[in-house]
C-alpha cells in the first residue's frame, strides 16, 4: 500500500511539472529569453548605411565645418565626411556660390521617403545643394558640365540625384554601402590632395579638357543607365 501511494505521487508530481514546463514557455520571460539569440536588423537608408535618429547627440553625425566656404553641414564623420565635404566645396568654388540656407545635411526619417535616395540623408551619407531647385534643368549647360567633372573626381562613389528615376537635382549621396572599399579609398585620396599643394578642391582645373570630359562623359552613362 505504501509502495502503491509513493508511486502515484511520483506520477503526480511528474505530471505538475511537465505542466508548469509547458507553461513556462508561452511566458514574456521564457519568450524574450528565447529571442535573445536573435540579432535585431538597424534600419538602414536606401544605401544601406545604418539610419541616425539624431545629429550632433550620440551618433555618427555631426555637424561639420566645409572649409573656405563659411558653411557647415550635418554629415557622418570620417570617409562620408571627407568625400561629400569635397563635393559641396567643388560645387561652391566652381558651379555656384552656395548660401548657408541652401545647403542641408543630415534630417529625420519620418520626414523622408524610406525607399528613396532621398532616405540617404538620414543616415549622415547624402546632402542637399539648392533644396528648393530639385526639378530636372535647374543647371546650365557649363554649370553641369562642372558638376559631372565633380562627379567624376568622386570615381562612382557619389550620385547625383539628377540622373535618379525620380529626379531630385539638389541630391548627392553616397551610392555605396558602408563595408565598400571604395568608400575608404576615395575617401583617403581627397584627403592627401587636400594636403598637397596645388591640389583639392578650390583648384582650377579646365574641365573641357578631352580626358576630363571623357571621363566624365563614361562615368554619365554608366549612372544615367543604373
Amino acid at each position: 500500500m505504501q509502495n502503491e501511494m509513493t508511486r502515484r505521487a511520483v506520477v503526480k508530481g511528474a505530471a505538475v511539472m511537465g505542466a508548469a514546463a509547458a507553461a513556462s514557455s508561452f511566458m514574456p520571460g521564457t519568450a524574450s529569453a528565447a529571442s535573445k539569440g536573435k540579432t535585431k536588423k538597424i534600419p538602414t537608408s536606401a544605401n544601406g548605411w545604418p539610419i541616425e535618429r539624431e545629429a550632433n547627440h550620440v551618433s555618427t553625425v555631426w555637424s561639420r565645418p566645409v572649409a573656405g566656404t563659411g558653411l557647415d553641414v550635418e554629415v557622418r564623420i570620417g570617409d562620408v565626411e571627407a568625400i561629400l565635404v569635397h563635393v559641396i566645396r567643388r560645387f561652391h568654388y566652381e558651379v555656384q556660390e552656395i548660401p548657408r540656407v541652401d545647403l542641408a545635411g543630415w534630417r529625420e526619417i519620418g520626414k523622408l521617403r524610406a525607399s528613396l535616395p532621398e532616405s540617404n540623408l538620414a543616415s549622415g551619407t547624402a546632402v542637399q545643394i539648392r533644396p528648393g531647385a530639385s526639378a530636372k534643368g535647374g543647371f546650365f549647360p557649363a554649370q553641369e558640365m562642372v558638376l559631372r567633372d565633380i562627379l567624376a573626381d568622386c570615381e562612382g562613389v557619389v550620385r547625383w540625384g539628377g540622373d535618379d528615376t525620380e529626379v531630385n537635382e539638389s541630391l548627392f549621396y553616397i551610392d555605396r554601402g558602408p563595408n565598400d572599399e571604395q568608400v575608404r579609398k576615395l575617401a583617403d585620396k581627397l584627403r592627401a590632395g587636400e594636403a598637397t599643394p596645388g591640389e583639392g578642391a578650390g583648384v582650377n582645373v579646365d574641365v573641357r579638357t578631352p580626358s576630363r570630359r571623357n571621363r566624365a562623359d563614361r562615368l554619365a552613362r554608366t549612372q544615367r543607365s543604373a
